[in-house]
């Protein structure tokens, strides 16, 4: 299943709805909404500086991993960014596969 980092911080709306819940409660709403796509959340944190939160999750694909980033940014409650990750042993594939490229203007 492939795994995703999601990156965010809340708006003024999310931090009133954060304040009110507690952080607790957020984390288990993003864990429903993540095991609701049938992922599972592997790590949730809070973070000071550019991202309020950081969550490691697995999600069965890119369609549903666009689903949960698509919906939780539209609610307006927060902004988040999503980067597929990969492992060593993918990256280990890549390095064996020919590729045919030219470069811009050669």
């Amino acid at each position: 299943m492939p795994k995703y980092l999601i990156r965010g911080s809340y708006s003024d709306q999310g931090l009133k709805g954060l304040l009110e819940e507690g952080g607790s409660k957020r984390r288990e709403a993003a864990e429903q909404s993540i095991q609701g796509l049938g992922g599972r959340l592997e790590a949730f944190y809070y973070a000071f500086g550019n991202d309020d939160f950081v969550i490691i999750a697995d999600l069965p694909s890119n369609v549903d991993a666009s689903a949960l980033s698509l919906t939780a940014n539209l609610s307006g409650a927060l902004k988040s960014h999503m980067t597929v990750l990969i492992t060593p042993e993918e990256v280990d594939q890549a390095t064996k596969r020919t590729v045919k490229f030219r470069p811009p203007g050669k």
